[in-house]
């Protein structure tokens, strides 16, 4: 299995942050678990994947994290939107914030940080595809 690059922002006064193993994957995460909850969310985007004609990466993969709760959420987009699929909330709504933007998931799509993990290992690894350590969700919003 090849390991290709991935870029990650979370904070608008860090730019891109470079991930290129799977020590990098566990320092982001431990990033944002140490920020705010506001920079709860990391955007990673695959070096390998094409690019759109607007120049805009073909994929996203979004990293969220729950700090308090010890839990997270996957989501992305590629072949089409998808959602982790865990298990349900003790919150009424669920979301977390990309550089201070509210972004909503389902209700039944928190996973542990340790799956979390191993879903951005993945992601690194195969080049910017959905990883299948986690079970998806399509996403039901238009």
């Amino acid at each position: 299995m090849t390991t290709s690059e991935v870029v990650a922002y979370f904070r608008h006064d860090l730019g891109a942050v470079v991930i290129t193993n799977d020590e990098d994957v566990d320092r982001l995460v431990d990033a944002l678990l140490a920020e705010p909850f506001e920079n709860s969310v990391a955007a990673m985007y695959s070096t390998a994947r094409p690019k759109l004609a607007s120049g805009v990466p073909d994929h996203e993969l979004l990293l969220a994290v729950n700090a308090d709760d010890s839990v997270g959420g996957l989501r992305y987009m590629g072949d089409g939107t998808w959602y982790s699929k865990g298990t349900p909330s003790k919150h009424d709504e669920v979301y977390y914030c990309y550089m201070g933007s509210d972004r909503d998931f389902p209700h039944d799509s928190e996973v542990s940080l340790e799956q979390l993990r191993q879903a951005a290992r993945e992601f690194l690894r195969s080049g910017g595809q959905r990883p299948t350590a986690i079970p998806w969700q399509p996403s039901v919003s238009g």
